[in-house]
């Protein structure tokens, strides 16, 4: 099973809000996930992203790949050693 860390959308419709999980890869967008580990609100005029970082390095020691977005979002707001790994 490949396991991938990716946004899992929520909100409601125009306003959408983003859950940071742990999922696997053949697993629906916003289906069921393993773990989730922050979250990213894109509307206001600083979007606002939270991780675990611990839980993140973690997933990323166990070989979990993030989707581009996520790592986009992992180098920009400033987990630069989880982005390398």
């Amino acid at each position: 099973m490949a396991v991938r860390i990716r946004l899992a959308r929520g909100g409601r419709k125009k306003r959408p809000f983003y859950r940071i999980v742990v999922a696997s890869s053949e697993a629906p967008r916003d289906g069921r996930f393993i773990e989730g580990i922050g979250t990213y609100n894109p509307l206001p005029e600083n979007p606002e992203v939270t991780f675990n970082t611990e839980r993140l390095h973690y997933w990323l020691q166990q070989g979990a790949k993030p989707s581009d977005t996520v790592r986009s979002l992992i180098r920009k707001y400033g987990v630069q050693a989880a982005a390398e790994a």
